[in-house]
């Protein structure tokens, strides 16, 4: 049993090790292309973000029915409440309806780690 655990756990570093590496390379490849770009006198425009966190920040009081439903879909059931959501279209047209309740930002790494290891 103690054989098991102990390679699960080699297995568990070295995986984390690999996506460390991966982030840090694909990291290094904008910061490559945002110089190349600039050395050409062109303009570099990241990718857009595919993650955003998305944190309540209003009460139950006085919260039309379209972001009340909205913010239900997410999750956000009490202030301070915070969830990751996946954008794509429709994401962010809910984001854009309920924006004046919530507020969002595009995670990095390390707001990840810090969000995790927290709760």
């Amino acid at each position: 049993v103690v054989s098991t655990q102990s390679t699960g756990r080699r297995e568990l570093v070295k995986r984390t090790a690999q996506y460390y590496k991966q982030y840090e390379a694909a990291e290094r490849e904008e910061v490559r292309l945002d110089r190349e770009a600039k050395a050409n006198g062109n303009y570099y425009v990241p990718a857009e973000a595919k993650l955003a966190f998305v944190i309540r920040l209003r009460g139950v009081n006085n919260i039309p029915p379209k972001p009340r439903k909205i913010m239900k879909l997410m999750r956000l059931r009490q202030i301070n409440n915070g969830v990751f959501v996946k954008l794509n279209k429709s994401s962010r047209e809910m984001l854009r309806i309920a924006e004046p309740f919530i507020t969002f930002g595009y995670p990095n790494l390390k707001t990840v780690r810090e969000l995790i290891y927290k709760r």
